[in-house]
C-alpha cells in the first residue's frame, strides 16, 4: 500500500507544480503595484514597492522560491495587505473552516445514506415519493437564497426573539486557541459553535442532501436487485439487517466515491458561507485577499486547497482497498 501511495504522490507532483504555475501566472496578468499605489505614483515609488514585494525578480526565480517554501511548509512570507506572516493568518483561519466543513460532510453523508436506504426499501411507495420530492425541492433552490433566508429568518427574526441562538456578526473563536502561543491548551466552546457555525452547517446540509440523496437512492435500488439480498431474505434476515448491514457494506465503494467527490465542492461552498456569515475561515481569507490583490496569501491558500484535493483523490483509492478486499493497490 505504501509503495502505491508514494507512486501516486510522485505522479501528482507535475500536476501540483502545474497548478502553482497557473495560479502565479494568472495573478500577474495585472500589475499589483499600480493597484496599491495608484496611477499618480512616481516611477521611483513604483520600483521601490515592486522591489519590496519581490516582483523585481525574474518570474522563474519567484516560482522556484514559492515552490520551495510550500514544499518545506515555510509560510513566513508576509501579507502585502496586513503585513503579517501568512502562516499565522492560515493557522487562525483553518479551525473555523474545519468546524464548518467536517460537520457538514458528516451530517450530509449520514442523513442522505439513511434516506437513500429507506427510499430504496419503499421504492415507488409514498415514503419514497415524498422524500424524493423534498430532495428535488431542496436542490432546486440556490445556495445564496438559502443563505439570505437563513440569515433573515434564522438569525434576525427568530434570533432576535431568543428562539434560535444563531448570529451572523461578531464572530467569536470556537477554540480557546492563541495562534501566537500554540503551546497553550485549546478548548472547544460549543456555545460559540452554535452561535456562528450551526446555521451555515444546517444550510449546507439542506443543500447537499438533495444531490446526495438521489445518488444514494439510485445506488441502493441497484443493490436491492442483487442475489445476496434475495439470499438474505430467504435466510430470514430482518429488513433492518438487510439495509444497514448487507446493502450498506456492499455499497461502500460508490459511497466513498461520492463523499470524496463532494469534498472540493464542500470547500467551495464554505467560501460562500464564510463570506456571508462573516466567519474568518480559509474561504473568507481567500476572498478578501483576492479583493485586496494580496497575491502571496492567494498563492499559499490556493496551494493548500490544491494539496487537499490531491490527497483526497489518493485517499479515495486507498479506502477502496480498505473496504473491499477484492481491490488491489498495484
Amino acid at each position: 500500500m505504501w509503495s502505491y501511495i508514494i507512486r501516486r504522490l510522485l505522479y501528482n507532483i507535475p500536476v501540483y507544480l502545474g497548478i502553482l504555475l497557473l495560479v502565479m501566472l494568472a495573478l500577474r496578468v495585472n500589475d499589483p503595484v499600480t493597484a496599491y499605489q495608484g496611477k499618480n505614483a512616481t516611477a521611483e515609488q513604483k520600483e521601490q514597492l515592486r522591489k519590496d514585494m519581490g516582483l523585481d525578480r525574474p518570474f522563474l526565480v519567484q516560482y522556484g522560491t514559492f515552490v520551495s517554501r510550500v514544499v518545506t511548509l515555510n509560510f513566513k512570507d508576509r501579507s502585502w495587505e496586513e503585513k503579517r506572516p501568512i502562516g499565522q493568518m492560515i493557522r487562525a483561519a483553518v479551525p473555523p473552516t474545519i468546524m464548518i466543513t467536517v460537520p457538514q460532510l458528516f451530517l450530509t453523508a449520514s442523513i442522505s445514506i439513511v434516506i437513500g436506504l429507506v427510499c430504496s426499501f419503499y421504492r415507488g411507495r409514498l415514503p419514497d415519493k415524498s422524500l424524493m420530492f423534498a430532495a428535488v425541492l431542496g436542490m432546486s433552490i440556490s445556495y445564496l437564497v438559502y443563505i439570505m433566508m437563513g440569515q433573515y429568518y434564522g438569525a434576525y427574526v427568530l434570533g432576535g426573539k431568543g428562539i434560535t441562538p444563531f448570529e451572523v456578526e461578531g464572530y467569536e473563536p470556537i477554540f480557546s486557541f492563541e495562534p501566537n502561543a500554540p503551546e497553550k491548551a485549546s478548548f472547544f466552546m460549543p456555545g460559540n459553535w452554535m452561535k456562528y457555525c450551526a446555521l451555515p452547517v444546517l444550510i449546507g446540509v439542506i443543500v447537499g442532501m438533495g444531490y446526495d440523496t438521489r445518488f444514494y437512492r439510485a445506488v441502493m435500488v441497484e443493490e436491492c436487485t442483487r442475489d445476496y439480498i434475495t439470499t438474505a431474505r430467504a435466510k430470514g434476515a430482518t429488513n433492518r439487517k438487510i439495509m444497514f448491514v448487507h446493502m450498506l457494506k456492499n455499497a461502500m465503494i460508490p459511497i466513498i466515491t461520492r463523499i470524496m467527490i463532494s469534498l472540493p465542492f464542500l470547500i467551495a461552498g464554505s467560501i460562500l458561507a464564510e463570506y456571508y456569515f462573516n466567519i474568518p475561515g480559509m474561504g473568507r481569507l481567500l476572498i478578501n485577499s483576492i479583493n485586496s490583490k494580496d497575491f502571496p496569501v492567494v498563492q499559499y491558500v490556493t496551494a493548500l486547497f490544491a494539496a487537499v484535493v490531491i490527497f483526497t483523490v489518493i485517499l479515495t483509492d486507498v479506502l477502496y482497498a480498505v473496504v473491499d478486499p477484492r481491490v488491489r493497490l498495484s
